[in-house]
């Protein structure tokens, strides 16, 4: 079974050209689920039935993970299999049939522009804060998931024509412009500052954004930058890489973008996933109406 998997991880990496972390939840999804297959006596994933997969989430289920848990664990499962039938080593998937459990819609975290400012407006001048203002405004300028941000190249970032190319998650190359402040703030990080974080690593890496080590800077670290920053503001909210996507998404449609571009901007493959932005618009509209309509 290995091999199978390694040739589904080959081609996640070469094929979909996925990012590092992403690769690894799938593969560690997959070696969960033939767990529970060999511990139950079933084979292997080649061997599996719809009713073993049926199981499989059921004991999930009973292991208290989350529908968004489950979601994503079949959504692994059922890669796999779509691979297994495209490169000839099976016929039929088990999965074609199982339903993924719905996931309550959550409240949408984001910060009001008010907010963001406080925040942007935190980092100093110093090597350290010089870089942080680049992460965090081209976060909010682009709204990047957090693996994009760390997989980003120096080559991804075209500062005359002010753009970013990002690879995503599925592996589907998209383009997102950068407004001027992130296009300031990535100048003066790329040309001034990286150099000195680059310390006696080969003047040829490829990652933007460096820790103080001339290494790659990790999603770990990215996420005590964003605490540090929130507590210094005093936000008052738990900010995440997420709540900066979000805030950029919330943003864009209050201010008149359509769901088919921020669709692209995001990278989302189903629109369904863009249009939980909407709901906070019209929220927002229903709450200047009642305030603003004498017979609200």
């Amino acid at each position: 079974m290995d091999l199978y998997f390694q040739k589904f991880t080959n081609h996640l990496k070469d094929k979909r050209k996925m990012a590092a972390n992403s690769v690894t939840a799938y593969l560690r999804d997959l070696r969960e689920y033939a767990a529970f297959l060999d511990a139950k006596n079933a084979g292997t994933p080649v061997d599996a039935t719809e009713a073993d997969i049926a199981a499989y989430l059921l004991n999930l289920k009973k292991e208290g993970k989350t529908a968004a848990t489950i979601n994503r664990k079949l959504a692994s499962v059922r890669a796999f299999y779509k691979f297994m039938i495209s490169s000839g080593s099976m016929s039929v998937s088990p999965a074609t049939e199982i339903r993924a459990p719905k996931i309550a819609r959550k409240e949408i975290e984001y910060l009001t522009i008010a907010e963001v400012e406080k925040l942007l407006a935190q980092p100093g001048k110093s090597v350290r804060g010089l870089r942080d203002t680049a992460i965090l405004e081209l976060l909010y300028a682009t709204g990047l998931r957090v693996s994009e941000l760390i997989e980003t190249n120096v080559g991804d970032i075209n500062l005359r024509m002010g753009f970013v190319t990002c690879n995503g998650e599925h592996g589907k190359a998209r383009i997102i412009p950068l407004g001027r402040p992130a296009r300031a703030a990535l100048e003066v990080y790329i040309y001034e500052v990286r150099a000195k974080l680059l310390r006696d690593k080969s003047d040829k890496a490829k990652a933007l954004f460096l820790n103080y080590y001339g290494e790659r800077i990790t999603r770990q670290a990215l996420w005590k930058i964003l605490k540090n920053y929130a507590d210094h503001a005093g936000i008052g909210k738990k900010i995440t890489p997420q709540t900066l996507r979000d805030s950029f998404a919330v943003h864009m449609v209050q201010n008149g973008a359509d769901l088919k571009s921020l669709q692209e901007l995001l990278g989302h493959e189903d629109l369904a996933a863009t249009q939980i932005y909407l709901s906070v618009s019209k929220n927002r509209i229903k709450d200047v109406y009642d305030s603003a309509h004498p017979r609200a």
